[in-house]
């Protein structure tokens, strides 16, 4: 790829890859949802930022009962985002300016539309086309309880008994009907999609819940279980993989998969030479900003891929988790579900501080990058109004959790454009905040101090350094207030989470700074620093 230090084929070990939601990316006919025109408006913004490629949450045909993870039809662009010619052309015009694109399939589950599940209800129980799902009948005198104790991962419980009396397994939302892998069919028809998308252009395919598609066909108790986990991490799974890496091969692809694993072993398993590429790092997304627990995280996830020969990824938030301005300037700047709750405090001035050192942070790690969407801008967590919202993970918790649209809410790209230029002839399904005009793309290419400036500089550096290509990491320093790493010979980045300035390693230069040094030259409390040395 352009400007990379690395082999073409070996572009995604150290890329930098844009998550584009496409929703809330850019409306391109003004109807208040995002879309690929507005996608394909923007891309010379997406190339002069510098990405290696674009990462897409699912554009396909959907109820939105999950903003897209409920998919109807995976050979079918959803109407409202456009169309298949649409998003070929999308795909070809993203890489004649430098850019691949990764597309989201999400195997375990589809939508309560799709024609299978449609087919399915109608059936009725015993059925080979009930067979594709998990379809069981109740417990209970009467069959009025679900199969099992498993909780849905949205809370509450994971069955919904139909018409006839039978109950069906969805792990998410009542919407999402889990398929059966052991099942041929539902194997085979998603190797006829992944060849469908790579005949199409697509460099990747990112797997959502990549480690719960495979389940204990017995359908257990979670209560007293003595084996493996009936659904989480089964070894089943890596047969499934390892058919899918030999068609990735065959088109020179890649996977990604998103897999929440506690066990670096089991971890590292999905990313042996013959299965996926490369998996999300959870670890680092979830860490708290505090200086042991993050280098912690760091040696961890390098340890868990060096066996393997995998290239780590960092990511500091994608279309799931609170924006990190917002949750860097919390007195608890770790993430976990469990902790979403309303009106939690944030000093928006600390937040930004920190996450524009974490940028700098991530960078310099050795491994490939996701950037979220207006996470380049700075944007914190968006206060939806209780009227608007609509991710399920709210009404599913009975109001409890505040969900998934804070960090959902569409772009500001023109400050003196109707919503902030995000499309201009309707309101926008999501309200952007009255304050986010102030955030505008437009307004912060032309601040040299703004954290879009800061990104495209940091993209601009990375791609011409080749330590930050090749180099190993080299720790510097046992401070648990600082983080003091050489990327080969000639570059190494600090960061400073100390109260106290600190003093800046020996070095010919200043590349790069997350914010001003202090006037005798020391790195200020949460500042990062790329050096020359």
């Amino acid at each position: 790829m352009e400007g990379s230090q690395l082999a073409a084929d070996d572009w995604w070990r150290s890329a930098v890859i844009y998550q584009v939601y496409v929703r809330s990316f850019a409306d391109g006919d003004g109807d208040g949802t995002g879309d690929l025109t507005g996608v394909r408006s923007r891309l010379p913004y997406l190339a002069e930022l510098g990405v290696d490629a674009l990462w897409f949450t699912p554009w396909y045909l959907s109820p939105m009962a999950d903003g897209g993870y409920d998919v109807a039809d995976y050979r079918v662009i959803d109407p409202a985002f456009g169309t298949l010619a649409e998003a070929e052309k999308l795909i070809a015009e993203a890489r004649q300016a430098g850019i691949r694109t990764i597309i989201d399939i999400v195997p375990n589950h589809v939508s309560d539309q799709h024609v299978w599940f449609r087919a399915a209800l109608t059936a009725g129980p015993g059925s080979p086309e009930r067979e594709l799902f998990h379809f069981r009948p109740g417990r209970g005198e009467n069959g009025e309880l679900p199969p099992n104790d498993w909780e849905s991962e949205f809370g509450g419980v994971p069955w919904t008994r139909v018409e006839d009396g039978e109950w069906y397994l969805h792990l998410f939302a009542t919407e999402q009907p889990d398929l059966n892998w052991a099942h041929p069919a539902v194997r085979q028809e998603h190797e006829d999609v992944l060849r469908f998308w790579f005949e199409r252009g697509v460099a990747g395919v990112r797997i959502d819940s990549a480690a719960l598609v495979a389940k204990d066909p017995a359908l257990p108790d979670l209560a007293g279980h003595p084996g493996p986990h009936p659904y989480v991490d089964r070894d089943e799974l890596h047969d499934i993989y390892r058919s899918w890496r030999a068609i990735a091969d065959e088109f020179g692809g890649i996977f990604v998969g998103e897999v929440w694993l506690p066990d670096s072993e089991r971890f590292a398993r999905y990313l042996r030479p013959d299965e996926l590429h490369t998996a999300f790092n959870f670890s680092f997304l979830s860490c708290p900003w505090d200086g042991e627990r993050l280098r912690r995280s760091i040696d961890e996830t390098l340890a868990e891929h060096a066996p393997v020969g995998a290239p780590a990824t960092w990511v500091l938030c994608n279309h799931d988790i609170t924006r990190t301005v917002t949750r860097y300037g919390r007195e608890d700047t770790g993430f976990a579900f469990t902790a979403k709750a309303f009106g939690i405090p944030s000093d928006p001035e600390l937040g930004t501080r920190r996450a524009r050192a974490a940028a700098l942070l991530s960078l310099a790690l050795p491994g490939s990058v996701y950037l979220y969407q207006g996470e380049e801008l700075g944007l914190p967590e968006a206060d939806v109004p209780l009227d608007r919202v609509q991710d399920p993970m709210y009404f599913r918790s009975q109001g409890r959790a505040p969900g998934r649209d804070g960090c959902r809410t569409p772009l500001p790209w023109a400050a003196d454009e109707p919503y902030a230029g995000f499309g201009s002839r309707v309101e926008p399904w999501l309200p952007l905040p009255p304050d986010w005009a102030s955030r505008a793309a437009d307004l912060q290419a032309t601040d040299p101090d703004s954290m879009l400036a800061l990104y495209r500089e940091a993209l601009r550096q990375r791609r011409a350094l080749p330590e930050l290509h090749t180099g190993e990491l080299r720790w510097l320093s046992e401070d648990r207030d600082a983080l003091v790493f050489a990327r080969g010979s000639a570059l190494v980045c600090a960061v400073n989470l100390a109260d106290a300035p600190a003093e800046l390693p020996s070095h010919t230069g200043v590349l790069l700074a997350s914010g001003p040094l202090d006037e005798d030259g020391r790195l200020p409390k949460d500042t990062a620093v790329w050096l020359a040395v």
